[in-house]
Parts: C-alpha cells; sequence; structure tokens
C-alpha cells in the first residue's frame, strides 16, 4: 500500500491558502483521503489525510509544503499512517452517527465539559462541534432574548440511550443547559409538520385558568390544572369538573382574553420560519377552539383541533361540545394529519408541556417537552427549558445566518 501522511496546519487564515496548499500537493500526485477545515476568529485549523503515489517518497514534497508554510507563518506538523490504523479509521465509519445540540443563554466551559464527559462515559466520540447561534457582541447582551447553540456530531453505540438521555436531563438545570440528543438520520433536517400544544406551550398561559377568574374560581380551577398537567389527574374528567365552574360565564369575556394571551417568547419567530421553510403546522391542544383560531390567523397555523366551548343565550354551558381533545386524540390527530398531509411520522415534530401531550410527543419522530412538568421532561426524548420556542430551529440543524435569508 501507498505512503500515508496526515498533515496539519495552524495560522492565521488568509484567501487562497487552501488552494496554494493542495496545487503543492497536486504537483506531487497525491491523493486526498480526508479533509477538514475550521476557522475561529480567523485562526485557521487545517487537517488533511493524504496518500503518496505508489513508490513515491514524502521528503520532496513534505520539504516544499514546509518552505511554503514558514512563508506564510504557519504551523505545520505531520505523521505517517500506517495501514493498520487508516483500515480501522475506514471501519469505522459504519458506527452509528449521533447529533447533540447544546442550548444554552451563555454557554460555559463547565458545560462543554459536563456535557463531553457524559458523552465520553457513555462510549461515544465527538468528531466536530461548530456554533449555531450567531455572533454576539459583548456590548449590546440583552440577558431576555440571548441565545447560543453548539452542534456536536458524535459517533459510537452506547448501551443505554435512556440512561445517556437521563444523565443530560440531571445537568440541564444544575447549569441552566438544555442537551438534545438525536440519530443522526436522513429525516433529522427533513420533518415536514409540526404539530404544537396552545396553553403554556404556543402562550404562557392556561386559558381555562384565565377563563375561571372571570368567572371567580380561579384558585381552585388553577390547582386542578395543575395536577392535570402533571399527571395526577385524569384530564377527561378533570377538564370536566373544571369547566363545569365556568357556567353562567358571559361570552364577550372571551374575546378580551383572546386579545391578550401572552405569545411564548420565540414564538412568532418560530411559525414565520417553519411556512417560510415550507413546513405545514398545527394546533392540538386540550384548550379551546375559540383561543387556538385566534391564534391560528395571527400566526398562520394550518390546521386547529380542540375544544368546542358550549355557548347557549350568550353564556357558557360549562359543557363542550363533541369529543374532548385528550392525550389520545392528540396523538390520533396528529396521525391523521400526517396522512392527509402524505407525512411520515418521522418527518413530523410534536411539542407540548403537560402529561396529556406525552402520547404524541411519543408517536412523532422528534418529540419535545417544552418548558414541561417533571414527568413530561422525563418520559420525552428531548427537552427544552432554557430557551424560547425558536430554539427548536437549532435542533432541526439550521443557523442563525441561514435563519436570517429568509423572507416572511
Amino acid at each position: 500500500m501507498s505512503e500515508i501522511l496526515l498533515i496539519n496546519v495552524t495560522g492565521q487564515d488568509k484567501p487562497g491558502l487552501t488552494s496554494s496548499i493542495t496545487s503543492i500537493m497536486a504537483d506531487y500526485g497525491l491523493e486526498i483521503l480526508d479533509i477538514g477545515q475550521s476557522v475561529i476568529h480567523a485562526t485557521l485549523t487545517w487537517g488533511i489525510l493524504v496518500r503518496l503515489p505508489e513508490g513515491k517518497g514524502a521528503a520532496p514534497v513534505i520539504k516544499e509544503l514546509m518552505f511554503h508554510f514558514h512563508e506564510h507563518n504557519l504551523q505545520f506538523n505531520y505523521q505517517p499512517v500506517s495501514d493498520e490504523n487508516y483500515e480501522h479509521w475506514v471501519s469505522e465509519q459504519g458506527k452509528k452517527r449521533y447529533i447533540l445540540t447544546l442550548l444554552a443563554r451563555h454557554v460555559s466551559a463547565e458545560q462543554i465539559a459536563r456535557v463531553s464527559s457524559i458523552t465520553a462515559e457513555h462510549g461515544l466520540n465527538i468528531d466536530d462541534i461548530r456554533r449555531l447561534s450567531g455572533r454576539r457582541s459583548l456590548k449590546r447582551e440583552e440577558q431576555g432574548s440571548l441565545s447560543s447553540c453548539l452542534q456536536f456530531s458524535v459517533r459510537g453505540t452506547t448501551p443505554d440511550l435512556a440512561k445517556l438521555r437521563s444523565d443530560f436531563l440531571h445537568i440541564s438545570s444544575e447549569l441552566d443547559v438544555d442537551v438534545a440528543f438525536q440519530e443522526d438520520t436522513v429525516f433529522r433536517r427533513n420533518r415536514r409538520l409540526v404539530v404544537f400544544d396552545m396553553d403554556s406551550t404556543l402562550i404562557q398561559a392556561e386559558v381555562i385558568d384565565l377563563l375561571a377568574d372571570a368567572a371567580g374560581a380561579g384558585a381552585k380551577v388553577a390547582e386542578i390544572t395543575e395536577r392535570a398537567m402533571r399527571g395526577e389527574l385524569d384530564f377527561n374528567a378533570s377538564f370536566r369538573e373544571r369547566l363545569a365552574m365556568l357556567k353562567g360565564l358571559d361570552e364577550s369575556v372571551l374575546q378580551g382574553i383572546a386579545e391578550k394571551l401572552p405569545m411564548t417568547e420565540g414564538a412568532e419567530r418560530l411559525i414565520n420560519s417553519l411556512r417560510a421553510l415550507g413546513y405545514r403546522t398545527a394546533i392540538l391542544s386540550g384548550g379551546f377552539t375559540y383561543f387556538a383560531r385566534h391564534l391560528q390567523e395571527q400566526l398562520g397555523i394550518d390546521y386547529v383541533y380542540a375544544n368546542e366551548l358550549d355557548i347557549k343565550e350568550g353564556k357558557v354551558t360549562g359543557k363542550v361540545k363533541g369529543d374532548i381533545v385528550n392525550g389520545e386524540r392528540k396523538a390520533s390527530l396528529l396521525q391523521q394529519i400526517a396522512d392527509k398531509e402524505d407525512i411520515l411520522l418521522d418527518q413530523v415534530i410534536a411539542v407540548g408541556d403537560g402529561a396529556n401531550d406525552l402520547p404524541m410527543l411519543s408517536v412523532a419522530g422528534l418529540g419535545i417537552a417544552f418548558r414541561a412538568k417533571p414527568l413530561v421532561q422525563k418520559n420525552a426524548r428531548q427537552s427544552i427549558s432554557t430557551l424560547g420556542l425558536d430554539s427548536i430551529l437549532y435542533l432541526l440543524g439550521f443557523r442563525e445566518k441561514d435563519l436570517e435569508t429568509l423572507s416572511w
């Protein structure tokens, strides 16, 4: 087998360096087996794996490269790669690949240290790290809207994915960081449908609690809502119990609440970006269609399924029309929409916060617990708590500069 060399170069980046280096290699007939380059703050790190022609020694090309690197103030080293080592490297390409996404307001060394330590403990190697979030000015920081994201390309086989995710979840609250871990499949950047829960997901409120406040039963209903979202109560029974407390509420109250719904951080940017990218979107809510349709019009959502409040003579009756949209119904509706749009479940993203969202999170290709209750965080495959809804775009692999080119 011909001689193989691994060549590494570092130094100040300049236009034309790659061209000039590979032109020298071309003069000696070198074959490129692998190549990688990154630039951080105008500093180049460049690596290339080459094979020399049969019977040719490395000395002449190395000598010319050394002169070239010295001329451009570049640091350079090289090492021979044995046939055995090269073939072992080739055999590694069959291992599973994963994408680990680190999300935080600020990325710290401790966060990276803990995340990479857990990765190593589970037998995985990090091949590549890149920043997806934009460059940020230290003079114009706004804590409320700041977001940072690093994407790790990871390779290997871990014996216990559930334990790995549990370890990542354990450090999330401690270090104010979210860690998403996905298999790197063809579907990761080819999702086509995103379905959302409404209350405490797209909006920062539970509408039934707002209605109950207006009806004078706020504290009682809020307590039941909280327990239901934690999975402590049967959803259908607790929903009927809360709904009965709204009996007699004047229909005019609904419009006032709808006009003041507090949108979740990043919701509008996420939906606008998804629409520009050609995604279909849906609201699947255990709340009420009156408010879901208000959001549909405001955000441009394609589908809406929620509960229909029964209103007679301008008053809420305390009952619901038709079947209750519970957890099982949400999962069923997700599948119906996917079938209608001819979309595979692997291409569906589901986002929710409560226990009644778990069924749809489990059937979607990418299920995300967003600022969710502990039970939901524990059982969902992915969880986001530190950033806004638009951070979901990072999980799809989009960079900040990609999104800046979209026109809404």
